[in-house]
C-alpha cells in the first residue's frame, strides 16, 4: 500500500503510475486547495471505473484507491459456453 500526499495536481502523474501497477492507494488530500482536490478526485474516479477497481472515501479528504488485482473479480455472471 502506497500513502500519497500530493500538494497540487501535478502530481496526479503518481495517483495514476501506482495504480496501474496494481499498488492499493491512500491518497491524502488534506494539503491541497479545495478545489484542486475534487479535480484529483474526479480523475481518480475515472480512472478507478475506467480499469475496474474501487474507490472508498476513509475521511473529508482521504480516500482509498483500490486496483482491480486487489478488488478481485466483479459481481458480473459468468459467462455461458
Amino acid at each position: 500500500m502506497k500513502t500519497l500526499r500530493p500538494r497540487d495536481y501535478n502530481e496526479v502523474y503518481y495517483v495514476g503510475y501506482f495504480f496501474r501497477m496494481g499498488i492499493p492507494i491512500v491518497m491524502d488530500l488534506t494539503e491541497m486547495p479545495t478545489g484542486e482536490a475534487k479535480q484529483l478526485v474526479d480523475f481518480a474516479a475515472g480512472l478507478v471505473f475506467g480499469r475496474g477497481g474501487a474507490m472508498d472515501r476513509l475521511d473529508h479528504k482521504t480516500f482509498l484507491l483500490l486496483p482491480p488485482e486487489v478488488v478481485g473479480p466483479t459481481d458480473r455472471p459468468a459467462a455461458r459456453d
